[in-house]
């Protein structure tokens, strides 16, 4: 049964280019990211894991771990990684999973038979710190990530997990947002005392309360 948004994301035991670790504990009490790749040696993959070494101080920043998988197996990712390492001039500094028996993939529904029967589509889950999951996107194989996105959504659930606000089309840190519709406009001011805006009485703004 496919996953979904708010569901426990499901814990596993797997072999890691790190070691053996249990999902769960990998995260402890912050956030995560899982991420699938179609398979080792693969040209848009390459970019995207360089892309993420190249960003673990912003995840870091968010309390967010990252966690990889692709259904080769742990030999083939440390080759790989080298050939990371050196194309995409970063160090790969998190786990990436060896799932050859695809026990990991098929527990997450990663393998989409129509697009392909062996190897893993570019899904992402980002797990919240009560280990629900918060974001799903799937990728075919040919489009590479957008990583900067996933560091925007991850400040958007972190900030909506914290107030009773949303935030807008295309939110970045620091812009105003919108109040919850359950909160009503004359209890604004003492909720939100940097004060706010009546576009429409369903559509009110008011600045990032955590800034």
């Amino acid at each position: 049964m496919a996953l979904r948004l708010g569901d426990l994301a499901p814990n596993f035991t797997a072999d890691t280019t790190e070691g053996q670790l249990d999902f769960h504990e990998y995260l402890g009490d912050g956030w995560g990211i899982l991420f699938s790749h179609p398979a080792d040696y693969t040209p848009v993959c390459t970019t995207e894991l360089g892309a993420v070494a190249k960003l673990k101080e912003e995840f870091a920043k968010r309390n967010t771990k990252v966690l990889a998988l692709s259904v080769d197996g742990i030999e083939s990712h440390k080759g790989w990684i080298s050939d990371i390492n050196e194309t995409q001039n970063t160090s790969v500094n998190f786990p990436i999973i060896g799932d050859e028996d695809k026990k990991v993939s098929e527990l997450y529904d990663m393998i989409h038979p129509n697009s392909n029967e062996s190897f893993t589509v570019r899904s992402v889950f980002v797990i919240g710190n009560d280990k629900k999951i918060k974001l799903i996107i799937t990728y075919p194989a040919s489009t590479g990530r957008n990583f900067d996105e996933l560091l925007r959504v991850i400040d958007s659930l972190q900030l909506t997990a914290n107030y009773s606000v949303a935030t807008p089309a295309n939110w970045k840190q620091g812009e105003d947002v919108v109040v919850s519709p359950a909160i009503k406009t004359e209890d604004i001011p003492a909720k939100f005392p940097k004060g706010h805006k009546v576009i429409k009485p369903y559509l009110r703004m008011t600045p990032q309360p955590d800034l």
